[in-house]
């Protein structure tokens, strides 16, 4: 069963994380969907968010939500390979490991820029 990503298609690192994903993903196990869809509105209401929460990063699996860091983790995970080794920052509590991705998600656009289109 295929994993899905939530990605804010207008947003330049999102976009090349996305790619990372599909050059990676050798054993087709991840779905992208950007947020700007019908499908990743649809979503982001399921997972108990707005449609402008575009800066939460949102991995399903068999029915589960992953949200902001935790969502990140168990990407990596299943990505398999040596990207799996990251998984262990688990442990550290959520927390955490959310403030400094939400630093990340802030500021993505004045560092890396944003597309006007999807």
């Amino acid at each position: 069963m295929k994993g899905t990503v939530l990605f804010d298609g207008r947003c330049n690192l999102c976009d090349r994380l996305g790619r990372f994903l599909i050059k990676h993903d050798r054993m087709n196990r991840f779905r992208l969907v950007p947020i700007q869809s019908e499908e990743g509105m649809v979503s982001l209401l399921a997972a108990g968010l707005t449609i402008t929460e575009n800066d939460t990063a949102v991995y399903i699996k068999k029915n589960k939500f992953h949200l902001r860091s935790t969502a990140v983790l168990h990407i990596l995970k299943d990505l398999g390979g040596a990207w799996k080794v990251f998984y262990i920052f688990i442990i550290v509590p959520q927390f955490i490991r959310d403030p400094v991705y939400n630093i990340i998600a802030r500021t993505r656009y004045l560092i890396f820029g944003r597309n006007h289109y999807c």
